[in-house]
């Protein structure tokens, strides 16, 4: 999460589920995320996980009773309610689900649910026959009406031994969802509320043939953090990339492309931008001719097939050219094995870019792949050079010079 983020706030209810086995993880994964988490567990919760566990992991202590003493001298379950940013109900059995949709209030989830005006979100997890139950299904009809969101369950095997719908999402699954719930709720108030941003990320693969391809060493893990940023800033963001293994970032509109001519013709395709970040390693050229067939050994044991390369779209220079429709902010990267700073400055001239991070991808500084990076900011003034760090926190140290710069 970016520094200039505002505080995310959870308040997890934690439901009568065997799925309730999952909660400690999900705490785990949205405290990752750099949220608060406090927990509340009903009495049918509490027969699968105990509330030690959720309090070591929380750091925060866990509410089990609406008539606590200590909690209740001064209202605690009203104070409770109004001090999270939402309350995620998860997992959400279809008991509590009935009891929300009837505005029971007798125990301390159902208080607080009533009490709170915080968005809710609830993620159902139950067998497979009581999902489809009418009764549950009108529950969750009513309950979407009155503006509580609704993360489906998953099909799959269930804890009784049945298959189908009415399994709880995978905790990763369920943080996406809140995370993308901050994000949007950022696009309205956030300090990037109403721009657009483009990003491209990760290699192309430039086929020789159906089972072999031209690439470089490019993980798109700095393109992906630097789209997460802005759109924690508020921005909305599109993430165009090449083959990566990476899960898309929570929140942003995902374009999986292949070869740079799939990534020129997204980039250029999707509408006009307020800011574009060429992050991407696109390959410079690609074979002349793509071979239908596998390509075969013939004549000499040593003899290899020529291959004439040809170049690929210039997508940055493209984006940079001067015309109506160039973003306000086209930013490069570059990356060099020698001479960085000249290297990307002549970079920087050429392409027509306002700004370009050059860093060095030499393979002793572990950077291409790897966790941290170590960048230099050129701008047509200046040429600043950043300390080693995550990539993380380049990507939230240029996603706010990018806020300054499009509020100046």
């Amino acid at each position: 999460m970016s520094a200039a983020s505002p505080s995310r706030s959870v308040l997890l209810i934690v439901g009568g589920s065997i799925a309730a086995f999952k909660a400690p993880e999900l705490v785990r994964l949205l405290q990752a995320e750099g949220m608060q988490v406090r927990c509340v567990l009903t009495e049918g919760g509490q027969q699968f996980v105990t509330p030690l566990t959720l309090q070591a992991l929380s750091g925060q202590p866990v509410h089990t009773d609406l008539f606590s003493l200590t909690a209740e001298q001064e209202m605690g379950h009203i104070a409770l309610s109004r001090s999270a940013d939402v309350l995620l109900v998860c997992p959400a059995s279809a008991n509590l689900l009935a009891r929300m949709a009837g505005g029971m209030a007798d125990d301390l989830a159902g208080a607080l649910l009533l009490a709170t005006d915080a968005p809710v979100m609830a993620v159902p997890a139950m067998n497979v026959r009581m999902w489809e139950h009418p009764a549950t299904q009108a529950n969750v009809a009513l309950l979407a009406e009155r503006g509580v969101r609704i993360l489906p369950p998953a099909c799959g095997p269930m804890a009784c031994g049945e298959f189908g719908p009415g399994r709880m999402p995978e905790p990763v699954e369920i943080k996406n969802a809140v995370l993308a719930f901050f994000r949007q709720q950022q696009s309205k108030v956030g300090p990037l509320a109403g721009r657009r941003a483009l990003v491209t990320a990760g290699p192309t693969h430039e086929p020789l043939d159906p089972v072999r391809y031209l690439a470089n060493r490019s993980s798109g893990q700095q393109g992906f953090a630097l789209a997460a940023a802005l759109a924690d800033l508020g921005a909305d963001v599109t993430l165009v990339s090449g083959p990566v293994s990476l899960p898309p970032p929570a929140g942003v509109t995902y374009l999986a492309c292949e070869t740079a001519r799939e990534m020129h013709a997204l980039a250029m395709g999707s509408g006009h931008f307020d800011v574009a970040v060429c992050t991407a390693a696109v390959a410079d050229w690609r074979p002349e001719h793509e071979a239908g067939q596998k390509i075969k050994k013939t004549g000499a044991p040593d003899a290899a097939p020529p291959i004439k390369l040809v170049p690929n779209p210039d997508i940055l220079a493209e984006l940079a050219a001067p015309g109506p429709g160039r973003p306000k902010l086209v930013v490069g990267f570059a990356a060099e094995t020698e001479n960085v700073i000249a290297h990307a400055t002549a970079k920087r001239q050429r392409k027509q870019c306002d700004w370009i991070v050059a860093n060095d991808v030499s393979p002793q500084t572990g950077i291409m792949g790897g966790q941290e990076n170590q960048v230099v900011l050129i701008t047509a003034d200046s040429v600043e050079a950043w300390p080693r760090m995550s990539k993380a926190d380049v990507a939230n140290q240029l996603a706010e010079r990018i806020t300054v710069w499009l509020s100046e």
